[in-house]
């Protein structure tokens, strides 16, 4: 009985090895490091046309990290920089799967006549600033909304109570879909992000500082630690393990801080980037792998997540204007960006290609974004001069809708929950709106 266990484990453990070596052959391979697949695959005999899903290693490296970090740390780090004794929601972070796959951009044609339909929606004004509404994000999870404001104060939205505002019987009821307001700092704020595993939420501002909220809290207002920067912080992003975050600010280099320690690390691998190469954008991907960065130069530069050097750079992405944003798609394998030339445009990862154009939105003076819904099947962006929201299909690059944004004046922020067809709206007009599809 012990000689068939021990066969038995013997045979598990020699597929899971196979396993490793195809993802790390596959992997190598996909990121054009030829050289290395071949002498790994002869190394393992290992086929070198192995075929496996785009970025698997990444994706299951990356669920590794989490959950050897929540096993580890529970209580013992995440105690040591953020008091969950009071946690909000006891599920935050436990993120819904995505209503459908990401769209394989690779196999589309541009052939007229295919595109989709964008459902309507229906949109509510849910709350004002006493200045411009400059930014906003969901949560990872869906469950809640935060906008930033050129008055420095945050607030933080609860998605459920703003549905529940939005209802028939709900409209003229006492519902507060606003849970929290924060007050810290001096100057407007530029960017937020929600921790991926705690309730706590950050902002970068032109005080030069990355600020700390924890939302679990009722009564705190104020930041429980802060980053002080040497620039201007205009775009923060959480690395999925939620040990780092960059800041993308005034400097030509994205600052990448550990949360832990809140040293900072700049990259060597620099000498192509100009004085006028403030990032305006940062994104991580969905695996921590690589991040974009949209700057002032007009580049897009894509950065390895590990050594944080440019493996990257689309000069002139939107020639000599301004690289408004950048995102990756959900598969990592594209990222849509948006400038001040009034175009939008998707390009490989891969190979730098410009694979998509989005035309027939202008916005020229505004910090725009453009982004997907949440199944990648459209791509949202604002028209300033009509004050309208431009939707597009994402795969045949048609426009298919033009919606009236219903502020006073374009908005600057648009932003898409990660979970549902539901997105937000930042207005010049100070207020904030809410979209849902409607039934």
């Amino acid at each position: 009985m012990d000689n068939n266990n021990n066969l038995e484990h013997t045979l598990q453990e020699g597929k899971l090895y196979r396993y490793v070596n195809n993802l790390i052959v596959a992997h190598l391979r996909d990121n054009n490091l030829t050289q290395a697949a071949s002498a790994v695959a002869s190394a393992t005999m290992t086929p070198l046309n192995i075929e496996a899903s785009p970025n698997k290693l990444l994706e299951l490296v990356a669920k590794g990290l989490a959950v050897d970090k929540d096993d580890t740390l529970r209580g013992v780090s995440s105690s040591t920089l953020f008091d969950s004794s009071t946690a909000l929601p006891a599920t935050y972070g436990s993120i819904p799967a995505s209503r459908a796959v990401s769209v394989d951009f690779s196999a589309a044609h541009d052939t007229k006549g295919s595109s989709k339909s964008f459902a309507k929606h229906e949109t509510r004004h849910v709350s004002e600033h006493k200045n411009v509404a400059r930014c906003s994000r969901f949560s990872p999870d869906g469950r809640f909304l935060a906008s930033g404001s050129a008055d420095t104060s945050i607030k933080l939205f609860e998605v459920a109570k703003i549905k529940q505002m939005m209802l028939p019987e709900g409209r003229d009821g006492p519902v507060r879909p606003v849970v929290r307001t924060f007050y810290d700092h001096l100057q407007p704020v530029n960017d937020v992000d929600f921790h991926p595993q705690n309730t706590i939420l950050i902002s970068g501002a032109k005080d030069h500082t990355i600020k700390f909220f924890d939302f679990s809290k009722t009564v705190a207002k104020r930041a429980f630690r802060v980053i002080q920067d040497t620039h201007n912080v205009r775009s923060v992003s959480f690395h999925p393990s939620g040990d780092f975050l960059l800041a993308g600010t005034d400097h030509h280099v994205p600052h990448l801080y550990d949360i832990n320690t809140f040293q900072c690390y700049l990259s060597a691998n620099v000498q192509e980037i100009g004085v006028n190469g403030a990032i305006n954008h940062v994104r991580y991907s969905s695996t921590g792998g690589m991040y974009v960065t949209a700057s002032k130069d007009g580049a897009i530069r894509i950065w390895d997540g590990v050594n944080s050097n440019v493996v990257r750079s689309i000069l002139s992405a939107h020639g000599s204007a301004e690289a408004t944003s950048a995102k990756f798609t959900k598969d990592q394998r594209y990222v849509l960006s948006c400038g001040k030339d009034s175009s939008v445009k998707l390009w490989e990862v891969g190979t730098g290609r410009l694979v998509k154009h989005y035309l027939g939105a202008t916005h020229t003076q505004l910090r725009c974004q453009a982004i997907f819904n949440d199944t990648e099947e459209f791509v949202l962006c604002v028209d300033e001069p009509s004050n309208e929201i431009v939707i597009w299909d994402a795969l045949s690059a048609e426009k298919v809708a033009r919606w009236p944004s219903n502020h006073a004046g374009a908005p600057r922020w648009l932003e898409h929950s990660p979970t549902e067809a539901a997105f937000a709206s930042c207005g010049t007009d100070r207020s904030i709106r809410f979209w849902k599809e409607t039934p």
